[in-house]
């Protein structure tokens, strides 16, 4: 498989699924925008990962870092940092393989899908470093969370994403 990233436009269009499914998340979870900093994450699409970051069977991966990588902390600042990387190649794949499904409404869900999890993993609603069987049940949990949040979002193209990917059970990889 070519792993081909995004080009200028699709970054645009990334970030704004991005600003969207903030958006959403931040209405559903009452986040202020203050409260977003306590949120430790970044999204970042193919050219900006490590070669261990890249996946070729799934849309995004959520990684877990003690902190942002690269970044000097002090010694009494810790917790979990997620990076939501996303797989520019697959998600273009997808694009490609199914006409009826758009770029932005396919970042859209799986962004507001990946931030479910960070808010869970930093409310500790569910542990990251859970069995297969629970990591299972949980996207089971946050698959439906996504459908039900965007399904009320008015986003040209979403019904057709909503609609291919309902039965979908696994949309990322946790490590």
């Amino acid at each position: 498989m070519k792993r081909l990233p995004f080009e200028k436009e699709e970054i645009a269009v990334l970030a704004q699924a991005i600003v969207v499914s903030e958006e959403v998340i931040s209405n559903f979870y009452k986040i202020s925008t203050s409260e977003w900093k306590r949120y430790r994450y970044d999204i970042q699409s193919l050219s900006n990962l490590d070669e261990d970051e890249v996946t070729d069977e799934a849309f995004a991966q959520i990684r877990r870092y003690l902190r942002r990588p690269g970044e000097k902390t002090r010694g009494s600042e810790s917790g979990d940092f997620f990076k939501i990387c996303i797989q520019d190649h697959v998600i273009n794949m997808a694009v490609e393989r199914d006409k009826e499904i758009g770029l932005f409404p396919l970042t859209a869900y799986i962004v507001t899908h990946e931030l479910i999890h960070v808010v869970r993993f930093a409310k500790f609603v569910q542990r990251f470093d859970s069995t297969a069987f629970e990591q299972s049940a949980e996207e089971k949990r946050v698959h439906a969370l996504t459908y039900g949040l965007l399904q009320k979002t008015r986003i040209q193209g979403l019904p057709e994403v909503l609609s291919a990917f309902k039965d979908c059970r696994m949309m990322e990889n946790f490590i």
